[in-house]
């Protein structure tokens, strides 16, 4: 039995309250309270959907609530569920930058940040290990993890080129395409998609007439734009091509901001790749100096380009879950591209984990620092503790380190 609007707008606000410890929490939270406890909707339904959202690029657990919204209450249905889910998150990481910005280099929230750096290692690691258990099941794709570490680390190719060989390669080796088992939808949704399109052109018309073409603002709305349509992987993935261009080819932040971005975005609920709007937000605070005005404009627009795809590719493919999440070939060709991912979030470690744990090379390594990691490690692999005590641990300890 469907909800009411008023119940679903109670459980999605909810939702994007306590949506925390990544996208495998947070779709764990939407089985189990629409699927199990509410029966809004049906397994088999829930799971084509979440292969879908799968399938295409984009934060996979905000894609899977704007599909249950659309599935409930239709297209405004599918708005408000995705709103509900990444607004809560929007505020709390712009609250947050805001901290940092003015007061990061206060010896407290040093400190703090250097644990929860810390964590965001173990994170990373874990993650790695996760994926690489379901992804690198053929020798077909540890070969294409190995290219990619080395393509990404050694800045031979970037990323989108990355992930189309990889996907070419799953396909090629993969299985011949699904025969259809379900009629194609009466009629395309081409409003939605002009309504998209529209959406994303109003701001980017503008900035070219407000600020100019050469702009920061258009610099950061040209690349997170393309930073949406290659986000397969989930955030670990996207961060290591976003932390190469925003720090070496753009020169926005320095690395310690990015990791120091991805620590906060670990900690507040929503989907984890919001911490590309710390990036935004950054980017626009060295820029000007400092400017709240320019710092939160730059980081509500990376937000926009960054989150709004994620909209149109489910509100329009919502017709079409079925038949999509049921092809064989595009399940080989995201089967490369999640091997890849592998190597991708490989290179990110080791940058990070350069960053954080040797900042002064192998001679002088952290050990505080390695410790905090190591202990954040070994609870989040061999413990069923929550994520966010790990992540509260690791703060405590820094500031425990930061005042011995």
């Amino acid at each position: 039995m469907n909800p009411t609007r008023r119940e679903a707008f109670r459980f999605w606000l909810k939702l994007g309250l306590i949506s925390f410890g990544g996208p495998a929490g947070q779709i764990a939270i939407m089985h189990r309270e629409v699927v199990e406890a509410r029966r809004w909707i049906d397994e088999r339904a829930f799971m084509q959907a979440l292969n879908f959202c799968m399938l295409i690029p984009g934060p996979e657990a905000l894609q899977l609530a704007i599909w249950l919204g659309w599935r409930l209450h239709g297209t405004m249905g599918g708005i408000v569920a995705g709103l509900c889910f990444l607004v809560p998150a929007v505020l709390i990481l712009l609250a947050l930058s805001f901290v940092y910005a003015e007061h990061g280099d206060l010896p407290l929230v040093a400190a703090a940040l250097l644990g929860l750096k810390a964590t965001v290692i173990a994170l990373i690691l874990q993650a790695l290990l996760r994926i690489g258990r379901r992804a690198l099941l053929h020798p077909v794709h540890w070969l294409l993890a190995l290219a990619a570490l080395v393509l990404i680390a050694g800045r031979i190719a970037p990323f989108p080129l990355v992930l189309a060989g990889a996907a070419l390669a799953g396909m090629l080796t993969g299985g011949s395409a699904q025969p259809r088992t379900e009629a194609p939808p009466a009629a395309f949704p081409w409003r939605t998609l002009a309504a998209g399109i529209v959406l994303w052109a109003l701001p980017a018309l503008a900035i070219v007439s407000l600020a100019g073409a050469d702009s920061l603002y258009a610099d950061i709305y040209r690349f997170f734009t393309s930073a949406a349509l290659v986000t397969f992987g989930g955030a670990y993935a996207i961060l290591a091509w976003v932390n190469q261009q925003a720090v070496e080819f753009y020169g926005w932040v320095t690395q310690a901001d990015t990791i120091a971005g991805l620590a906060l975005a670990e900690s507040t609920p929503g989907p984890l790749i919001i911490v590309l709007q710390f990036v935004g937000f950054m980017a626009g605070w060295h820029h000007s100096g400092g400017e709240a005005g320019t710092a939160t404009a730059a980081a509500l627009l990376t937000s926009w380009a960054t989150f709004l795809p994620s909209f149109i590719f489910i509100l329009v493919g919502a017709p079409y879950v079925l038949r999509l999440s049921e092809n064989r070939r595009l399940a080989a060709a995201l089967a490369g591209i999640t091997a890849a991912v592998v190597g991708v979030i490989a290179s990110l470690a080791i940058a990070f984990g350069r960053s954080v744990l040797l900042p002064a090379g192998l001679a002088a390594p952290e050990w505080g620092t390695i410790t905090i990691a190591a202990l954040a490690f070994a609870a989040l692999q061999w413990t069923r503790v929550d994520v966010l005590w790990v992540i509260g641990g690791g703060l405590l300890a820094g500031l425990a380190l930061g005042f011995a």
